[in-house]
């Protein structure tokens, strides 16, 4: 039996595609990234193929991690391809990693943004199911909401 290897989120965000690629890529802006309590202390982009990002999240006082991701491919005002975990100060090399994908299109009421993970296709079907109990899914959702509360304007579209 194959298990889904990937899901997509999209949303309509009331901007401009330079403007939500630059939130995403523009250390300075990336503050919608972030949840939880305290400071999460300056997020570190490289934005350049094979560059990385990094942004601690501190859920509360004992929990906290590195979230981040290296870059596959950068397209300004397009398009951003990035392998993406959250494991002990990630983002090391790691080919289990999951890869996300994000599309920035321009759209009648904003940018259509579309954010596709996938999952390595070496990765066992049982390891993917691991992966999605997690709540991966929902916490991208959650995340990139975030984003489109910054700019205002919301269509949720999960497929």
């Amino acid at each position: 039996m194959t298990h889904d290897r990937d899901f997509t989120l999209r949303r309509t965000i009331a901007a401009s595609p330079a403007d939500v690629f630059a939130a995403w890529t523009d250390p300075a802006q990336l503050d919608w990234f972030f949840s939880g309590e305290g400071s999460p202390g300056a997020p570190e982009v490289d934005l350049r193929v094979g560059g990385a990002w990094r942004q601690l999240m501190i859920i509360d006082e004992d929990e906290q991690y590195v979230t981040g991701g290296v870059y596959r491919e950068i397209v300004p005002g397009e398009k951003l391809v990035f392998t993406w975990g959250a494991e002990g100060g990630w983002p090391e090399p790691n080919d289990d990693a999951p890869v996300v994908t994000v599309t920035f299109a321009p759209g009648e009421s904003g940018t259509e943004m579309t954010l596709t993970q996938t999952f390595p296709e070496h990765l066992s079907d049982e390891r993917v199911r691991e992966q999605l109990a997690t709540g991966m899914r929902a916490g991208w959702g959650m995340t990139i909401d975030r984003l489109v509360d910054r700019f205002g304007g919301v269509t949720p579209q999960t497929l």
